[in-house]
């Protein structure tokens, strides 16, 4: 199983991308500014997009790329898996016809180009070998983050979160992890700030990551752009026994 990082920013500037993850070839968590990297070839791989939660930088490429790939979509469409609060959101804010026009209708409904399929937390999908599992988390929206299995080899991502129990409680359900991706957005400095967002921050993270019954190596995602090196600086110092990487666009890791 190989994951592609596209983006992993909480903003935008060059270089710099918002969440999306592309497992293997077909595969895409979350549909950030991230994905305007991949080449249209790649694009028409993509079959199935996992969403954690409904705002705008993790949502953004989804109507582009109904509407880049609408003739190679109208043969076999593709399919977004999120909450039913997700979905709702896509349907009455972006597929409205006002800000886009609704795919999930096109080229008529019987044979639409894009499919919104409901999936809740604690079910899972399996995937040519891959299990998709989807765990509840706590974030200023209905959220989820997933745990990704294929061949004995896993790994797991937070979406947008702050301090809970479900996430981890999800994750220890099962017998390993080898990586995680976990968010935290802002610096301590900005604790106030976390807590309002529904977001993780170093000293709010080191509060619950050792809920965590699996030692796995953690890469720390949607860092405010300009505070990266701030905020890595002091998850390691909060987190001294945990392996912590900054996770950056162009990541590759292969499981």
């Amino acid at each position: 199983m190989k994951v592609r990082v596209l983006g992993c920013s909480g903003g935008i500037n060059r270089d710099v991308a918002t969440t999306s993850f592309l497992v293997d070839d077909d595969i895409l968590i979350d549909a950030g500014t991230g994905v305007c990297d991949l080449t249209l070839d790649e694009m028409r791989r993509i079959r199935h997009i996992f969403i954690t939660h409904s705002h705008l930088d993790h949502i953004a490429a989804i109507p582009l790329l109904a509407d880049t790939l609408f003739d190679e979509l109208i043969a076999r469409p593709l399919i977004v898996h999120a909450q039913a609060e997700t979905i709702k959101a896509l349907r009455e804010h972006i597929f409205n016809w006002t800000i886009w026009p609704d795919f999930t209708k096109l080229p008529d409904a019987g044979n639409a180009v894009l499919k919104l399929e409901v999936m809740a937390a604690g079910d899972s999908l399996a995937l040519s070998g891959r299990c998709v599992e989807m765990i509840r988390v706590s974030h200023a929206v209905p959220g989820a983050g997933y745990y990704v299995e294929s061949a004995g080899r896993s790994f797991a991502f937070s979406g947008d979160t702050t301090t809970n129990d479900t996430f981890w409680a999800g994750l220890n359900k099962h017998a390993s992890l080898d990586l995680l991706f976990i968010e935290s957005a802002f610096a301590d400095e900005d604790l106030e700030l976390a807590k309002m967002a529904f977001h993780y921050c170093p000293q709010l993270l080191a509060l619950d990551l050792p809920k965590l019954n699996h030692k796995t190596r953690v890469c720390i995602s949607h860092l405010k752009p300009g505070c990266e090196q701030q905020i890595i600086r002091q998850c390691r110092s909060a987190l001294p026994d945990w392996d912590i990487q900054q996770l950056k666009s162009g990541d590759i890791f292969q499981l």
